[in-house]
């Protein structure tokens, strides 16, 4: 300071003569000081162009030192290229426009983000006042739930607010654009945003709903979507209205899982069969739906496809004490009573000669096509033995050509002679 002072003394005019006066050299002095400590405090206005050297480079932001303990900071976008790559690097010096001053911390706002800032804070304050949709990118998963970048800002969605379904996996979701409504809203230095995809989802399908119960009617048929697969059956989602396929009702044929034949998010053709009033208000009917009901009836010509007293093939696919019921084909079983499963031994069980999945050829006994039961028999080689038995027995009891007695064979002779 010293040499800047004597600089500025020796510019003064009429100072050179009088450089012994030591009070006219304070008063230089404390002139000096104060014209200097003014240019120090002062600090760049909004709409200055400042140079600074870069001290820090974030994910987001960059802080830059524009001296006289002045920092300001710089979104990142404003240091990059159209592909996304960084122009600069710590310790470079760039030349830049204050846009404004964060009021919570006094720090500058370099380049366009205050007014990137401002004006997204707006729109997202608009958004949140008239539960407008907005969209937004999930960047990531974090604790509890979901980060979405919306207008340059950050936003939570909970875990339970990204989908009316309970979602297991959310990481699928990570780098999608997806509309948002949202559900919480702080303005400030940084917006806090909760957001719900959910809400949009709900008051979308409540729409789809309304417009859907119009068409519900016992014997419709209608198209869904498969949502859900228990044990017992699967929920299917017909347009904002759930209902249910029992497991009985998937098919005609047996099976031991609604899996075997759905998957989620499957389409399904099905028809109603009953709708129940609840007092749920999520919930306002109970619907049973069949895919079955929309398939050709195996049973319809069963008569004229297995005629008594022809051989069928099938596979046994039911083990019980009284006797076996194999498949003829998907929906159709016959019985093999435990007295028709060949054989001249005794058998106490008939999981002593058969288990499940073993093929077979039967003979057909009867047919009641009205209560869906077919009478089966594997005694074929007795089966055989007794028509042939029964054939020998016609053929004996048949009435032969007789020759007569003695007596009329001589009343012939004399007639001939005669």
């Amino acid at each position: 300071m010293q040499e800047d002072l004597n600089r500025y003394y020796l510019c003064k005019p009429g100072i050179i003569s009088n450089m012994a006066d030591h009070e006219e050299f304070s008063n230089l002095f404390r002139e000096f000081e104060k014209q200097h400590a003014g240019i120090a405090q002062r600090e760049p206005k909004v709409g200055d162009s400042v140079q600074g050297r870069i001290i820090s480079i974030q994910k987001d932001c960059a802080f830059i030192d524009l001296g006289a303990k002045t920092e300001g900071i710089v979104g990142i976008d404003e240091l990059t290229d159209a592909d996304g790559n960084l122009t600069v690097a710590v310790g470079d010096t760039i030349e830049i426009t204050v846009s404004g001053r964060d009021a919570a911390s006094g720090t500058l706002l370099l380049g366009n983000q205050q007014a990137r800032h401002t004006r997204g804070e707006e729109e997202l304050r608009r958004a949140f006042e008239q539960g407008a949709s907005v969209e937004g990118r999930v960047s990531g998963v974090i604790k509890g739930g979901l980060e979405v970048e919306i207008s340059g800002e950050r936003a939570f969605c909970p875990a339970s607010q990204i989908d009316i379904q309970y979602v297991d996996d959310l990481e699928r979701f990570v780098g999608e654009k997806l509309p948002f409504r949202i559900t919480k809203f702080e303005g400030g230095r940084r917006v806090n945003l909760v957001v719900s995809r959910r809400a949009l989802l709900e008051a979308e399908r409540n729409a789809q709903a309304e417009k859907t119960r119009e068409r519900l009617e016992v014997g419709a048929v209608m198209k869904g979507r498969v949502t859900t697969i228990k044990d017992f059956g699967a929920f299917v989602d017909l347009g904002g209205v759930e209902g249910m396929v029992h497991i009985s009702e998937l098919s005609f044929g047996r099976i031991d899982h609604p899996k075997e034949l759905l998957t989620v998010g499957q389409q399904v053709e099905v028809s109603i069969l009953s709708i129940e009033k609840t007092d749920d208000p999520r919930q306002p009917e109970r619907i049973a739906l069949s895919i079955r009901a929309l398939e050709r009836d195996p049973w319809r010509d069963v008569a004229e496809r297995y005629p008594v007293g022809s051989q069928v093939s099938g596979r046994v696919v039911r083990i019980q004490a009284f006797g076996v019921f194999v498949e003829l084909a998907p929906g159709v079983d016959g019985l093999v009573h435990i007295s028709e499963l060949g054989g001249e031994r005794r058998v106490n069980h008939p999981q002593e000669l058969f288990s499940i999945n073993d093929a077979v050829v039967a003979t057909v006994l009867g047919v009641d096509a009205e209560k869906r039961r077919i009478s089966l028999s594997l005694n074929h080689e007795r089966r055989g033995e007794a028509a042939a038995s029964q054939q020998i027995s016609a053929e004996q009891t048949r009435p032969r050509q007789s020759f007569g007695t003695l007596g009329d064979l001589l009343k012939e002779s004399m007639k001939k002679q005669k």
